[in-house]
């Protein structure tokens, strides 16, 4: 299924702060390809989409914002990907700034897809104007914060089933290789079993994710806008980042299988503020002060921020834990980290990412007192693991455990899973379709996490 980008009337070609103006479109732009429109970009991972050219993408993108620094943050990346010395990318960018942009936007629509990574608390409004004019969407996770949102969401699926067009979010997590490797072992009966039902001690499934305010990315401290620490904004902890955690336990859980709203049992959900005191929020932000719209969130000079949050659920049957926990800073030579296990009859599969890793998530698979696992583990990697990661070794660290270690060629990091996931959805552009179980697990994957924050919140 082909793309086409007529001929529009657009906005000039602006560097930050000139005012707009609207002229015809380049003349060199390809009818053929995907044509992009970042839309209020926000958040870094609105550039990471551009950090990576694509064959089948338009090199002009459109972007439509308000003036400030979160878009000039953007165009800065954008160009920074285009003059690096090694494999630079050469975006040519047309840029529409006003209070407007949203309008001009959907009234021009220089593009057929959407891509929106920011202000979380505008996003499901930005997704329901872009489907109901015909357009697609490629959005950064999470679509909706609220029951109000979750509503919003299912009309948007409604309206894009009706007109044709895609809702996709960014499911980055997805293509982590210990976590890919982890769900294909939980698929070979010879090493897994079959997946146990668990219980609220012993969950069949759990992830943790630990972040942190202050990081480097591509190479630069990473500034955080002040709205970030706004849960009115952002969205608490337990409806953002845990919308990768429930995401992955779905795909590896149940892999491509259809799961229902009815087939969600919400046991058990909690939230915790992290604290962070004014010269902390001062390095992430730049900011001297608090401003006004944080001062709910005052306890004295420190700020308390809902980021942190944990949801035990049932899953057709299976128990599931899912907790994300944000940090100020990682300690010297860590950064964000991931813990996971699956827990099998024949055995567990352990992602691990600690002092003993280095800091670098390990796929672990612990054996339950199989005879000859040795044997099994070697030949499921020879019949099935290595043919797509080739050279993976299992090796044996304890009498019942094996380390599986994974060529360094395929850890190639958080920042290249966004080109990753981009190109499987513009396979998905091109086919005209999504596989038949992404949008009611999509819908699931909300239905769940804002279950837990309302239980959370009573």
């Amino acid at each position: 299924m082909k793309y086409s980008v007529s001929t529009f009337l657009l906005v000039l070609f602006l560097s930050c702060g000139q005012k707009k103006e609207e002229v015809k479109a380049t003349a060199d732009s390809a009818p053929d390809k995907v044509s992009l429109m970042t839309l209020d970009p926000g958040h870094f991972h609105a550039a990471l989409v551009q950090k990576t050219m694509y064959n089948a993408v338009d090199s002009t993108i459109y972007v439509f914002a308000p003036e400030g620094p979160e878009v000039n943050d953007f165009l800065n990346k954008i160009e920074a990907y285009n003059s690096r010395s090694e494999n630079p990318t050469h975006w040519k960018v047309n840029s529409y700034f006003g209070d407007d942009y949203l309008e001009k936007m959907i009234a021009q629509k220089p593009g057929n897809v959407m891509v929106v990574a920011g202000k979380n608390s505008k996003k499901i409004d930005y997704i329901l104007a872009a489907v109901k004019a015909g357009l697609n969407v490629y959005a950064d996770k999470p679509l909706v914060i609220n029951p109000e949102g979750f509503q919003k969401l299912e009309e948007a699926f409604k309206i894009a089933e009706e007109k044709g067009v895609m809702i996709y979010d960014i499911m980055t997590e997805r293509f982590e290789v210990t976590t890919g490797m982890q769900r294909q072992f939980s698929m070979l009966p010879d090493v897994f079993g079959q997946v146990l039902e668990g219980s609220p001690e012993e969950p069949a499934i759990i992830k943790e994710s630990v972040h942190h305010f202050f990081k480097y990315v591509s190479g630069q401290p990473l500034v955080r806008p002040a709205w970030f620490f706004d849960v009115n904004e952002e969205g608490e902890g337990i409806v953002d980042v845990t919308t990768h955690l429930v995401d992955l336990v779905q795909w590896e859980l149940f892999p491509d299988e259809i799961i229902n709203r009815a087939d969600i049992e919400m046991v058990h959900a909690k939230r915790w503020p992290t604290i962070l005191t004014l010269e902390e929020f001062k390095r992430v932000t730049g900011l001297e002060t608090y401003p006004d719209y944080l001062k709910k969130d005052l306890d004295g000079d420190k700020l308390e921020v809902y980021c942190n949050g944990e949801m035990l659920y049932k899953i057709k049957g299976k128990y599931a834990k899912v907790s994300v926990i944000w940090n100020y800073e990682a300690p010297e030579g860590t950064g964000d980290t991931h813990y996971s296990i699956m827990r099998g009859t024949k055995s567990d599969l352990i992602i691990k990412q600690g002092a003993e890793e280095n800091y670098k998530p390990t796929l672990y698979i612990k054996s339950k007192g199989g005879e000859n696992f040795d044997n099994i583990i070697a030949e499921a990697i020879e019949l099935h693991i290595n043919s797509k990661f080739a050279g993976t070794k299992a090796e044996k660290v304890s009498e019942d455990m094996w380390k599986i270690n994974i060529p360094d060629e395929f850890k190639i990091g958080h920042e290249a899973h966004f080109a990753q996931v981009t190109q499987n959805y513009l396979r998905y552009l091109e086919e005209g379709k999504l596989p038949t179980w992404e949008v009611p697990n999509m819908i699931t994957k909300y239905y769940t996490t804002i279950e837990g924050y309302k239980m959370a919140k009573k």
